[in-house]
């Protein structure tokens, strides 16, 4: 099983000047923790369950390529890159470009967007759910074709390429977030190389479905990561920490992405190297 942490939140002692030093802690610490992956949300406003939309929210791909420049082992992504915010095109090349900065290490994490505030606060796109869905499977498809290396027009509903052209050439993979059974699972079996649930989800319930999306499309259910998003709170051991990865693992979650107080904390860092060396070695149901 693999560790990775999340960092939601911008808001440390010292305010917006503080932000770079302690983002490049929160970088420099996963990688040195030997964490598998990294990743920041795509808002722009900040979220109710972690603050005011007042408070500081760095855009994804920029703070991302930030941490590429101070990391070189750990993989980096965003937790989940709204769909509908980026031409689709664009969005692959960003990805593309991460990942090539990075040495190979991006994920393309994407969903179909759900914070209408930011989008209306801003600007930005936000149709009915049903149009976001359509737009992620387009974009889906389209990161596909740019990344196969196949240079021809794209012709969908809601998006039209006349050359789907990525160079330098790049194949990240893609993880999609989200549980609902009949759209997102279906997508995840389609298109993707990863899932991640949100903690609280029926994990052994949303798996079996999953897999029996995989058997209609023929798709190898093993070939697909199953990831959890989870909080771990303020006074946690770092034994309750590796009990619970330990029970996720047994549903048959592969690797666990954890949000903490602070992740620039020292403390926190060494608690997280500590769950990560002592899960390493346990293997999700299934695999």
């Amino acid at each position: 099983m693999d560790l990775g942490l999340t960092c939601p939140r911008f808001t440390w002692p010292g305010g917006d000047a503080a932000i770079a030093g302690r983002f490049a802690a929160v970088a420099r610490g996963a990688d040195q923790a030997g964490l598998r992956s990294l990743w920041v949300m795509d808002h722009l406003f900040q979220i109710p369950n972690f603050g005011s939309a007042e408070d500081p929210m760095l855009e994804a791909y920029g703070a991302l390529s930030y941490a590429a420049a101070l990391t070189s082992r750990v993989s980096l992504g965003a937790l989940v890159t709204g769909a509908v915010y980026r031409a689709p095109g664009l969005l692959v090349k960003q990805v593309s470009t991460l990942d090539a900065l990075s040495g190979g290490r991006a994920v393309l994490g994407i969903g179909a967007a759900w914070y209408e505030p930011e989008a209306r606060g801003l600007g930005l796109p936000f149709p009915s759910l049903a149009e976001r869905f359509e737009r992620l499977e387009e974009t889906l498809q389209i990161a596909r074709q740019m990344w196969s290396g196949q240079d021809k027009p794209y012709h969908g509903r809601h998006y039209q390429l006349e050359r789907t052209l990525d160079a330098p050439r790049a194949n990240p993979p893609i993880l999609i977030g989200g549980s609902g059974e009949k759209k997102t699972l279906r997508l995840v079996a389609q298109y993707a190389d990863a899932c991640n649930f949100l903690y609280g989800a029926d994990v052994r319930h949303k798996l079996d479905v999953l897999r029996a999306h995989c058997e209609r499309l023929r798709r190898p259910y093993e070939e697909i990561e199953k990831t959890l998003h989870l909080r771990i709170p303020e006074g946690q051991s770092v034994e309750e920490s590796v009990q619970r990865c330990a029970e996720l693992a047994a549903l048959g979650i592969d690797h666990v992405i954890v949000a903490v107080p602070d992740p620039a904390d020292d403390a926190w860092l060494t608690h997280l190297a500590e769950v990560a060396v002592r899960i390493s070695a346990i293997t999700p149901l299934g695999r």
